[in-house]
């Protein structure tokens, strides 16, 4: 009986601060890209880490998918997938840059980039 009001309770406190993040002005998106390695994470999620109105980033590297938590009056989601481009990967329909991709390490490359 306890484990169920716990368990019952942290769904609810889940469920709570969801509710408050998108009150805040909080939204998310997951996109699709192109890593492969964890350096390519690291690049990544730092690269995003810089963009006004990104307040968490998370890649994972099983499904390529970076989750990213934003403010959405200081940014969108165009804005995100372009910032993932600038440092040489695709995010969804947003191609790599092709002079930042050159500009990767060759262990982060695949072949067939498509040039903007």
């Amino acid at each position: 009986m306890k484990t169920l009001i716990i368990t019952t309770l942290l769904i609810l406190q889940t469920l709570l601060l969801s509710a408050q993040k998108n009150k805040a002005g909080m939204d998310s998106i997951k996109i699709k890209t192109t890593a492969i390695c964890n350096d390519c994470k690291e690049r990544i999620e730092g690269a995003l880490s810089y963009e006004k109105g990104v307040k968490s980033t998370n890649l994972d590297m099983k499904t390529k998918v970076v989750t990213v938590y934003y403010k959405k009056d200081k940014t969108s989601p165009e804005k995100i997938k372009n910032a993932i481009a600038k440092v040489g990967y695709d995010a969804d329909e947003v191609k790599a840059n092709k002079k930042a991709y050159d500009k990767l390490p060759a262990c982060c490359q695949r072949d067939g980039v498509n040039e903007k």
